[in-house]
């Protein structure tokens, strides 16, 4: 396929240099992606945006040539034009299950349950939370801190009343006769 590099840029950009299919990103892997062609050329696709993916080298690999025609029962999911969560679920355990046979068709095809893609899945997920969780701890840490600040500065207005009171006390007493 030849496409030019800002073609490729724009594609790259689009999806946020992560595979449109599993999610797998440059930092992921290392590298750059691949851009597919949602309908393939043999298929008369073309090279226009809408058209264009941006695929790991797995996904690309697996959906090949594929498109639901005369032979193909199922079209598989197009990230371009829905979201994912409308035709899968992602487990705990990081497996995908359909919600549609597009998204059964998608995950047999793509193979997004391999063994290792599934692994990724479970891995980000407990880093997300794992994330989460830090960023709540760090808020809880903040907000602890104010209140530290404000209670100290509440302290020190009460000190500095009580001696106030206590020089009025003082001068109250010396002008007793």
């Amino acid at each position: 396929m030849r496409i030019s590099p800002r073609v490729f840029e724009q594609v790259r950009e689009r999806a946020e240099r992560a595979c449109e299919f599993c999610g797998v990103s440059e930092i992921d892997t290392g590298g750059l992606l691949t851009v597919d062609h949602f309908r393939p050329r043999v298929r008369s696709g073309s090279n226009a945006l809408d058209n264009l993916v941006y695929a790991c080298f797995r996904c690309n690999n697996y959906k090949h040539a594929y498109w639901a025609g005369e032979t193909e029962e199922t079209e598989i999911w197009n990230p371009r034009i829905e979201a994912a969560s409308v035709h899968f679920i992602e487990l705990e355990d990081g497996g995908l299950v359909a919600l549609t046979e597009v998204g059964r068709r998608t995950i047999k095809v793509l193979r997004l349950n391999r063994p290792l893609l599934v692994e990724y899945r479970r891995v980000k997920r407990r880093n997300r939370e794992r994330d989460d969780l830090l960023s709540r701890i760090i808020e809880v840490i903040r907000l602890h801190r104010q209140v530290e600040s404000e209670h100290r500065r509440a302290l020190m207005d009460q000190a500095d009343l009580l001696a106030e009171l206590r020089d009025l006390l003082a001068a109250q007493e010396r002008s007793e006769p």
